[in-house]
């Protein structure tokens, strides 16, 4: 499918009926991945997209510093490219503001269809704790399902808080151990822990959480990205 980018919106500024039909187009595709439940990475490139998008609107001149400038002449002295703004620059600075302008509805339109889907596929997702979980949970294990394939996935997950001067950012990253037959999982829980401890040295007592849902939903594009930010809400709670 087409991705909507920021190229999208400053490229190609003089034929407006063009671009408004690339940006219809490729909505369709967002709103086609949406209708099959695959949420990501369409959901999360949109949002990005229209919070790039009303940034550069607050400013024409972050506008501009995207638009193709004429080379002027070559400085040879300090070896380097001199530029100037091209004839039509003032022109093409307002289609492409006029075009952000007419796109960003249709774009938190589609926003809010994903979240709508995000919101429900969250309320039938849990993220349950498999026995007692240790003081120390930045690093665990999560049991996530895959329905359409009868699996269950046990993910290795290493969570992190960074703080800087003016905020706090928290990652969550995850890799695929082992996957098993979903009847795995109905073991008793002191089962399945132990056997992980024997098998994974590093970690002798692992906080463990376990993914659950009813959603026949697909795994990549869905289930999983949603699970692992409700561990990490689990995790940082």
């Amino acid at each position: 499918m087409e991705r909507l980018t920021l190229e999208s919106f400053i490229s190609g500024t003089h034929d407006a009926e063009t671009r408004q039909y690339y940006v219809l187009h490729a909505l369709q595709g967002y709103y086609e991945e949406f209708s099959h439940n695959r949420l990501y990475p369409s959901l999360s490139d949109l949002i990005t997209l229209c919070c790039a998008l009303e940034s550069l609107l607050q400013s024409k001149g972050d506008i501009e510093s995207h638009l193709p400038q004429q080379l002027k002449e070559v400085d040879l002295v300090n070896r380097k490219l001199v530029y100037e703004p091209s004839a039509q620059r003032d022109a093409d600075l307002e289609r492409a503001a006029e075009l952000i302008l007419w796109a960003l509805p249709l774009i938190k339109k589609a926003i809010d269809e994903g979240v709508d889907i995000y919101n429900f596929i969250g309320e039938h997702i849990a993220i349950e704790e498999v026995g007692i979980v240790p003081m120390y949970r930045e690093e665990g294990y999560c049991f996530v399902p895959e329905p359409r394939a009868l699996l269950i996935h046990l993910l290795r997950y290493e969570a992190s808080l960074f703080t800087s001067a003016q905020e706090r950012f928290r990652t969550l990253k995850t890799r695929v151990l082992e996957s098993f037959e979903q009847s795995y999982i109905k073991r008793p829980v002191e089962s399945i822990k132990l056997e992980l401890t024997r098998k994974y040295h590093d970690l002798p007592n692992p906080a463990t959480y376990a993914c659950d849902t009813d959603l026949d939903f697909p795994y990549a594009e869905t289930i999983l990205p949603i699970a692992k930010r409700k561990l990490m809400q689990q995790l940082f709670s």
